[in-house]
């Protein structure tokens, strides 16, 4: 998303911001395309979420930090590549570069015929785990802004509900702000354990936090 911004300086400070930032260059080391695998990577270090043998759906993939993670975790030995125990599907309306051993679909989850597509992809079988690092292009207008990223996070809840074993875990991005309230009140309304988890690899000026939710209350209407 372009951001026009008045100075030159601005710009300047977050691309030096970027190239210093500790998590970007732990990326460049250790293969991740993006510093977002940080942020999956301690929440489930806090919460043990990801586990091999499972099928994780990973909404918003691309560019694909967060598949690779769990592409590691389900790994026995913790490898990038070869064997695999466990199933990891990802969606997201941008493309994305293959990672061996996840499945992608590329399509917009608000559209019925990809959400079909994505059902048909888990093939009747309950996801483990849901991961949603989506989230809308920002138009700056809060009230609409929020309608639009409580529309995401209420699709993977449902999706959840649909697709998910009793016990799993659902995990989305949200924003502090208009709205939030709301949607932790969803999320207590649909999971057993609710926690807000800000990770330490979300930068400290953005608003962006995760909602992780364990263990479904009840199923769908």
């Amino acid at each position: 998303m372009k951001v026009k911004t008045k100075s030159k300086k601005v710009n300047k400070a977050w691309l030096n911001d970027h190239v210093n930032d500790p998590y970007v260059k732990l990326a460049q080391k250790e293969g991740y395309r993006a510093r977002a695998a940080y942020k999956l990577k301690e929440i489930d270090e806090a919460l043990h979420l990801i586990k091999p043998g499972q099928l994780v759906v990973d909404l918003g993939s691309s560019p694909g930090a967060w598949s690779q993670y769990l592409r590691r975790r389900l790994s026995p030995s913790g490898a990038a590549v070869g064997e695999l125990a466990g199933i990891i599907i990802g969606l997201d309306i941008l493309p994305m570069e293959p990672i061996e051993g996840v499945s992608f679909l590329q399509g917009d989850f608000r559209e019925p015929e990809v959400l079909a597509s994505l059902e048909a992809a888990v093939a009747g079988r309950q996801a483990d785990v849901v991961v949603s690092d989506m989230a809308p292009n920002l138009s700056g207008i809060e009230s609409a802004d929020a309608a639009r990223i409580a529309h995401l996070v209420e699709l993977a809840v449902e999706f959840a509900q649909n697709h998910m074993k009793p016990d799993g875990a659902l995990v989305v991005k949200v924003f502090h702000g208009s709205g939030y309230s709301q949607l932790v009140k969803l999320f207590k309304e649909t999971f057993r354990v609710v926690k807000p988890i800000k990770p330490k690899a979300s930068r400290d000026k953005s608003s962006e936090t995760f909602l992780v939710g364990i263990g479904l209350k009840r199923a769908p209407a």
